[in-house]
């Protein structure tokens, strides 16, 4: 099962990924890290499958989430049927946002994309997100009998609007 996690913030990025290759599990996973889309073609041929497509907003950057909004053109559009989330970070601090929430929520519903927020700063956090994200690979993937990717990505999405 792949995953690509895609954003301005490494550092971020590098700690998530670990703390998804940490966690027990019982199938296996690769995590490829990207700062934006679209990924250089010549190794095309190399890339793994990838079952789930993660873009990273930190809420304190305006590039951040005009990184990501460049990047879903080169989004295969089958993607879009609950292979996608954006997951916002930083929203802890909340005073320091330069990115207007409503501008996040409006990216989710043009995309049809659950939005999950968190605070990958905080040990704790970052280990739910960790297994949150593995969970909803595990659905993308097809490894979950009676849920696809398109009905529970729908689920988490419409869960937002309560």
């Amino acid at each position: 099962m792949g995953q690509r996690l895609v954003g301005t913030d490494e550092e971020l990025q590098q700690k998530l990924a670990q703390e998804m290759l940490r966690e027990k599990k019982s199938f296996k996973i690769s995590i490829h890290l990207a700062t934006s889309l679209p990924l250089p073609s010549e190794r095309d041929h190399l890339r793994p499958r990838i079952d789930l497509l993660v873009f990273m907003i930190d809420i304190k950057s305006k590039y951040s989430l005009k990184n990501v909004e460049d990047s879903l053109a080169y989004v295969d559009a089958s993607f879009f049927l609950g292979k996608v989330y954006f997951l916002v970070t930083g929203v802890g601090r909340v005073n320091s946002c330069s990115v207007e929430m409503n501008a996040i929520w409006k990216l989710g519903e043009a995309y049809c994309s659950p939005v999950l927020f968190c605070e990958l700063e905080l040990d704790g956090v970052r280990v739910a997100t960790a297994q949150r994200l593995l969970r909803i690979l595990e659905i993308c993937a097809g490894h979950v009998p009676g849920v696809s990717a398109l009905s529970f990505g729908l689920l988490m999405k419409n869960s937002a609007d309560y």
